[in-house]
């Protein structure tokens, strides 16, 4: 009875926000397992714990190496929990009702909403086995891709596709995480492995309402048929290529002289090319990031900041929020109030909302770094980089995440969590209930700028 009426005093999203505390709860448990560690090694509570959260809000960040700490045990586990906080808690969840023949009732289609970031609640059901379905076959298909690829890297074949399966599912998820050692730097001129994984990488962050129109619109019957793309699908596509160029170009640019001086034109290309992609949210890397000069640390940072796209597994303030305050300022310097394009107009509530999100997501990410400035002894580029790392839900580090504190540790992990459930998700969560507003006071302008 009291479980009962502690849920019904609950959001929506702050059911959402349990489940996700209790799978990263589960989830470290479940990696301090002896059989899931490696002979002779120890893992701390607090490192089993940020491993656990980043594995569950699928950033990549680590305080261990993943290859000298689980055992092959370990590794499956891992990518069951990349598995499970790639697609989202409610997307496994709705499976299992289904397996259970469990009726899916107006509460749990609210919470399938809000975990995917929905607006409706029209066909949410039939949208989460489509994203199971897709997210399982590219992540198959480039295990089976990269398994047999691996062959030429591993002795045995059992070695090759536990390689090739962990990659697929690391890089769909853009979890970020690897059991080599060394993230994709050994295959740092391989660029078939390196294409593959910027592949997967994109399916993952683009949105999982893009894959899905896209496929609707690649095995439609009636070829005849006109077929019109959403407004979500055309802004989050174009914004998602323009930030991927935009940040390959400004990589080649910014270390032309530094870190490509003494590189081909090719290895400049990949190593630009790969990093941008990565920065949507990938996490996964073919160089020392380290070795980059502060301005592209500092691009990277706000590459990181923006992540990958809405219903997506991966996080940040997502593309189409930072297209619409882009369009939006321009608008509004033109004298505008509306943003307009490909034929539509952008909701006012939807305005309002990138504008709060981004906001909010200022201001965590700033307080965060200021404290850390505080209790960690590296430099504000460095800090900042990890911050945005870890709301973007990223993963990519400069190699300093292992030596920060404990205080330092437990920011990021809520800076990941913030990051993987969102900004909205967690607004939702520390307000109430939402009450009709029954009478307004007499409005007043106030002075602004």
């Amino acid at each position: 009875m009291l479980k009962k009426s502690f849920f019904q005093k609950l959001t929506p999203a702050q059911i959402i926000v349990f489940y996700y505390l209790l799978a990263v709860s589960v989830s470290t448990f479940l990696l301090s397992l002896p059989i899931a560690l490696k002979p002779g090694v120890e893992l701390s509570l607090i490192d089993a714990f940020f491993t656990a959260a980043s594995a569950v809000s699928v950033t990549g960040l680590t305080v261990i190496n993943i290859s000298e700490t689980f055992s092959t045990t370990g590794n499956f586990i891992l990518m069951f929990v990349l598995q499970f906080g790639g697609v989202g808690i409610m997307t496994l969840g709705t499976f299992m009702w289904l397996l259970f023949k469990k009726k899916i009732g107006f509460k749990e289609r609210r919470l399938i909403m809000i975990d995917q970031n929905q607006i409706s609640l029209s066909g949410i059901v039939a949208l989460l086995k489509q994203v199971l379905i897709l997210i399982v076959l590219i992540e198959l298909f480039g295990a089976l891709i990269l398994g047999i690829y691996l062959l030429n890297y591993f002795p045995s074949v059992s070695e090759a596709f536990l390689h090739g399966l962990f990659m697929s599912v690391s890089a769909t998820t853009n979890g970020g995480f690897d059991i080599t050692g060394r993230s994709l730097q050994p295959y740092s001129h391989d660029y078939f492995i390196q294409f593959i994984n910027i592949i997967l990488i994109i399916l993952g962050a683009i949105g999982f309402p893009v894959l899905i129109e896209v496929k609707n619109f690649l095995f439609r019957k009636n070829t005849e048929m006109h077929f019109r793309f959403s407004l979500f699908t055309k802004l989050t596509t174009v914004t998602f290529a323009i930030l991927v160029v935009f940040g390959t170009v400004m990589i080649l640019v910014l270390e032309f002289n530094n870190y490509f001086a003494q590189k081909s034109w090719h290895e400049t290309l990949f190593y630009a090319l790969f990093q941008s992609v990565s920065t949507r949210s990938g996490g996964l890397s073919t160089m020392d990031v380290s070795q980059f000069s502060e301005p592209t640390l500092l691009l990277m940072s706000g590459l990181m900041f923006i992540g990958a796209s809405p219903s997506s597994v991966g996080g940040g303030i997502r593309t189409t929020t930072f297209a619409i305050n882009i369009l939006f300022i321009i608008q509004f310097a033109r004298g505008h109030r509306t943003i307009k394009m490909f034929g539509r107009e952008v909701h006012d509530e939807d305005i309002t909302k990138a504008n709060v999100v981004t906001l909010i997501a200022f201001i965590l990410t700033s307080v965060s770094i200021f404290l850390l400035t505080i209790t960690e002894s590296f430099s504000l580029t460095e800090i900042m980089f990890e911050v945005c790392s870890a709301f973007g839900t990223t993963g990519l580090s400069i190699g300093i995440t292992p030596e920060f504190s404990s205080f330092g540790k437990i920011l990021l992990i809520v800076l990941m969590f913030i990051g993987r459930v969102g900004v909205i998700s967690f607004l939702l969560m520390i307000g109430r209930k939402g009450k009709k507003e029954n009478f307004h006071y007499p409005k007043e302008r106030v002075i602004i700028g």
